[in-house]
């Protein structure tokens, strides 16, 4: 790899120069991936779908107000405990949750997972599932339906 001057209104800065496109890729697609980060993402997504406010949910939950806000803003790693009081407060199984974090991960990694239950068997049972879901689960049982 070799660096060349560029010169940008006055202040002159280095340049790598002979990188390929693909180890442009690879640089790019090495984004670390924080874990407390999507965690409050997906906590913040199932709050707001269900039109609940921060309020609400700290309380349901008994978390202080300002604890729950940081963890949806992955300023705070939540405990086990705090995040399955959290999601018993938003009616969305902890498992659940963390499938969708998984999900969002793998996508931000590249890796692609296939759905770990066959469609055989999914349109056998998904009669049984019954029509009143919390609103994360909705989504995953549509493409399940289809």
């Amino acid at each position: 790899m070799v660096k060349q001057p560029v010169s940008v209104n006055g202040v002159v800065r280095w340049r790598d120069v002979g990188l390929t496109e693909e180890s442009h890729r690879e640089q790019k697609e090495r984004k670390m991936v924080v874990l407390r980060h999507e965690i409050g993402d997906v906590l913040r997504d199932v709050r707001q779908r269900q039109g609940r406010t921060l309020r609400e949910v700290s309380h349901s939950a008994r978390v202080s107000l300002g604890y729950l806000s940081e963890v949806e803003r992955g300023q705070k790693e939540a405990s086990s405990e705090l995040l399955s009081s959290i999601c018993s407060a938003l009616d969305v199984p902890l498992s659940l949750m963390l499938r969708e974090v998984s999900d969002r991960v793998a996508v931000a990694e590249g890796v692609v997972i296939p759905d770990t239950v066959p469609q055989e068997l999914s349109r056998e049972f998904v009669a049984d599932i019954p029509d009143e879901l919390p609103d994360g689960l909705s989504r995953g049982l549509a493409s399940a339906r289809s």
